[in-house]
């Protein structure tokens, strides 16, 4: 194939990851023909929040959808006849993972659908000219267990193999090149030099 085929409509359609609401998230809810139910809400640190005529409603570890089909049956016939809500999210602390090592911007980053170690770096700024990309870690708890994958990403972008999902809570860690840092640093002290400097960079002997 001499190109890249071009995408198709139902690739802009594909469903994402499904996102779970968090503590201190803050949504949108917004009930179709009664402008007065519109809110704008933060669930508490217990994962709670609190919507008018309806009281508390238990929040973290469900989805969007979840929760409006919950205010759709608390609202249906006592307050609203046929009830239609719609939930957006606007601001996420819980979602999060973090991009550290040797990238433009380290630091840490929500996660409101599907996201790849690849998009990840670049979201962070992308590597930096010092950056192993040989050398990129993936730390993950599950289950009570720590668990690290080292991935390539040089070979990720070069196609050699699937990009890897990363999830809200994943530390990655990009690499860095010692060798690169150390060139860069001699670059800046050889003009001051006056005899060649040699360096072994491998012993290929025995």
């Amino acid at each position: 194939m001499g190109e890249l085929p071009s995408p198709e409509p139902a690739d802009y359609t594909r469903p994402t990851r499904s996102y779970f609401i968090g503590p201190n998230d803050r949504i949108s809810i917004e009930v179709f023909g009664v402008p007065e139910l519109q809110r704008e809400v933060q669930v508490d640190e217990s994962g709670r929040l609190a919507f008018p005529l309806i009281g508390v409603i238990e929040a973290a570890g469900r989805r969007p959808a979840d929760i409006a089909m919950e205010i759709e049956r608390r609202l249906r016939g006592r307050y609203v006849k046929d009830p239609q809500v719609t939930i957006n999210l606007k601001e996420t602390t819980s979602q999060t993972l973090a991009v550290d090592g040797s990238v433009a911007r380290p630091g840490i980053y929500p996660v409101t659908g599907r996201m790849t170690l690849q998009r990840a770096v670049a979201v962070a700024g992308g590597p930096t000219e010092f950056s192993d990309l040989d050398d990129v870690i993936i730390r993950r708890d599950v289950g009570g267990n720590s668990y690290i994958g080292l991935y390539n990403l040089g070979a990720i972008r070069r196609g050699n193999y699937k990009d890897p999902d990363v999830f809200p809570s994943d530390i990655i860690v990009v690499g860095e090149s010692k060798q690169r840092r150390l060139f860069r640093d001699l670059l800046q002290i050889l003009p001051l030099a006056t005899t060649p400097l040699i360096l072994l960079l491998q012993n290929g002997g025995n």
